[in-house]
């Protein structure tokens, strides 16, 4: 598990070997070196790796510094899945410390040798310190997100409780909005119509007046038209009648002469 995030970072794995045995290894880890403390409850040991040995590492593997830390971090502060852990005898009292990685494809692995404890029990106290004081920091931390969850809980169930009510607020207004605009509706509907009804009956008692109109026009115009007629007779009879006066004042006229004529002659015979 990691620790802190400030520099030096440190780290405490419990590792499982290939031999079932358990571990602890603590990593304290600086931009350039790191040093390792590891007990299995009995003895201890460490690994001081220093500048010159991590940078010799990093350029046998091509890697910069910072990643050749970086990934030793990695293996060393979590248990990977996949890797092969070990921790062997190296003689004298000292133990490799290897493990397993892929690489583009390639399965590599990495060793560190371990040399005995000068305090073997100090060491194993540090460590387990380490482990206490990481496990009340994370109780605490972990009552306090209870803690701040069962809040947060709370105040979800308030405000869900609200939300519903608001809804059948919103629900209730909606249906009494509705109600009171379907009755303003049907109000207005039944004006309408009867405004309707009403222009459709003065429509009709109005038409009536026009068409006696229009049948006592055209019976006017009918009277005019025959009167015209009569009176155009009328005119023709008077002008034939003034004609034939003519005529017969004028065949009067010629008679008179023709007599007079006639009685002259006589007296000249």
């Amino acid at each position: 598990m990691l620790m802190g995030s400030a520099s030096p970072k440190h780290t405490c794995l419990k590792l499982v070997i290939s031999n079932k045995e358990q571990i602890f290894v603590k990593g304290t880890w600086f931009s350039s070196h790191f040093d390792l403390f590891i007990t299995d409850g009995l003895q201890s040991w460490t690994c001081h790796a220093s500048e010159e040995e991590v940078e010799e590492r990093a350029s046998q593997w091509d890697q910069p510094v910072s990643e050749y830390i970086d990934l030793a971090e990695k293996y060393l502060g979590f248990q990977q899945p996949g890797s092969v852990y070990g921790f062997d005898d190296a003689g004298t009292g000292h133990k490799r410390l290897s493990w397993t990685f892929e690489k583009e494809g390639t399965k590599l692995e990495w060793r560190w040798k371990c040399q005995p404890s000068s305090n073997s029990k100090k060491t194993t106290a540090d460590i387990l310190d380490f482990l206490m004081d990481a496990n009340i920091r994370l109780s605490d931390e972990v009552v306090s997100k209870t803690e701040s969850f069962e809040r947060m809980k709370v105040e979800a169930e308030k405000c869900l409780t609200q939300s519903e009510k608001l809804s059948r607020e919103k629900e209730e207004f909606e249906s009494a909005i509705y109600a009171k605009f379907l009755g303003v509706l049907n109000s207005k509907k039944k004006k309408l119509r009867e405004l309707r009804d009403k222009l459709l009956k003065q429509g009709t008692a109005v038409e009536e007046p026009v068409e006696e109109d229009a049948q006592s026009t055209d019976r006017t115009k009918t009277f005019d038209e025959g009167s015209d007629e009569e009176m155009s007779g009328e005119e023709v009879e008077k002008e034939d009648v003034g004609t034939s006066s003519k005529k017969d004042d004028v065949g009067t006229s010629k008679d008179v002469p023709a007599g007079r004529g006639r009685g002259r002659g006589r007296k000249r015979k």
